[in-house]
């Protein structure tokens, strides 16, 4: 699914509106180029979560966990090149018992837990982003899918009547 923001609120809403679809235990990987709008994705989702931190890039922490409902695990792997077993063991605890969210995730390989959704984010210009989510369960999840598909149609789309942005 493709989907238009053409703001920092709209990406959070869109966020949103997949994090009312997931449960602990769920792993998403956010991908896209600095300033692509990761961490505000993250945010969104947090907020739909229940969370009420504030919500910051872990890029030089690796980490952070959120109390939520469920909790919240969000992962930067940015610095990484790759993730030895001995990383690996210190970043396990962010996976237990959460939702867990992960930007930069190509440093960790095949190393991660199974994959519910990847999240894409790319520069359409210097105010719209486009998000691709990518359902990866095994059941191939298309109710998922469809509920989205059903959500507002202006974070679908980005097309919200007297927005001359139009389809993209």
């Amino acid at each position: 699914m493709e989907l238009v923001s053409g703001s920092p609120e709209e990406t959070e809403r869109i966020a949103a509106a997949l994090a009312r679809e997931l449960a602990a235990g769920d792993v998403i990987t956010v991908s896209g180029e600095l300033g692509s709008g990761k961490t505000t994705f993250v945010r969104g989702a947090c907020r739909a979560l229940g969370v009420t931190a504030p919500v910051t890039s872990p890029t030089y922490t690796i980490g952070h966990r959120y109390e939520g409902d469920p909790d919240v695990s969000h992962l930067d792997l940015y610095r990484f090149t790759g993730v030895s077993a001995a990383e690996w063991a210190d970043l396990e605890p962010y996976f237990d018992d959460a939702v867990v969210f992960v930007e930069w995730p190509e440093a960790a390989g095949d190393g991660l837990p199974p994959i519910r959704v990847r999240v894409r984010l790319e520069h359409v210009d210097e105010r719209h982003r486009r998000i691709r989510l990518d359902v990866c369960d095994s059941a191939g999840d298309t109710a998922l899918v469809e509920r989205l598909a059903r959500a507002d149609p202006g974070l679908r789309h980005g097309d919200r009547p007297g927005d001359e942005r139009g389809r993209q």
